[in-house]
């Protein structure tokens, strides 16, 4: 393994780290977590604000092509799908099929660059009927991950026990956290990242 290693973050808004005062969000916090054990040594965050599967789709490629070069360690992060269960004018911004068909091309592409991937999915906002959309789409995100043998950290799921982080979307814009839902967030991803960098 290359000493050079290389991680992409790419998403949305939680990849971001929008609603945190300290910039951080759950990307940073697990960077400095695993930089403090000699892992994770450039890592690059591809977070942006309202994009959905279909935008992430169109642009990842590139995006990391530039920043893992051949002889790197190269390595991706995938985090997305609360935008896709958006509705506009009844309807999701991105119909559940074609969130799957999305990440299975990024998992394909991926692979064929041999970029090892984790993905984390999406979590909840302060919204039941939204909600119940995210909860079904984590749960495809995780068997389309497992047909792929690609690790899959459930953050629906993760944060169902976390009252910090529904307080904090509560009392932020309905969706974000502040500093401590992030860091609540990134203590229930932090087992899957460690696995994943052997760390």
């Amino acid at each position: 393994m290359s000493s050079d290693q290389r991680i992409c973050s790419v998403g949305d808004s939680f990849v971001a780290g929008v609603g945190d005062p300290q910039a951080l969000g759950w990307t940073g916090r697990l960077t400095a977590h695993a930089r403090a054990a000699g892992a994770a040594r450039t890592v690059y965050n591809l977070g942006v604000r309202g994009h959905t599967s279909a935008d992430i789709a169109a642009r990842w490629f590139a995006e990391c092509l530039v920043r893992l070069p051949v002889g790197s360690d190269g390595r991706v992060v995938f985090s997305f799908g609360v935008n896709d269960t958006l509705l506009v004018d009844g309807r999701p911004r991105v119909e559940a099929r074609s969130s799957v068909a999305n990440l299975s091309v990024l998992l394909t592409t991926a692979r064929a660059q041999e970029w090892p991937v984790l993905v984390v999915g999406p979590p909840p906002v302060d919204d039941a009927g939204r909600n119940q959309r995210i909860e079904e789409l984590d749960r495809t995100f995780e068997q389309t991950c497992a047909e792929f043998e690609v690790p899959y950290a459930a953050s629906f799921r993760l944060l169902a026990d976390a009252p910090v982080w529904a307080e904090q979307v509560r009392a932020g814009d309905g969706a974000h956290p502040g500093a401590d839902g992030y860091a609540a967030f990134a203590d229930r991803l932090l087992p899957a990242w460690r696995q994943w960098l052997g760390y």
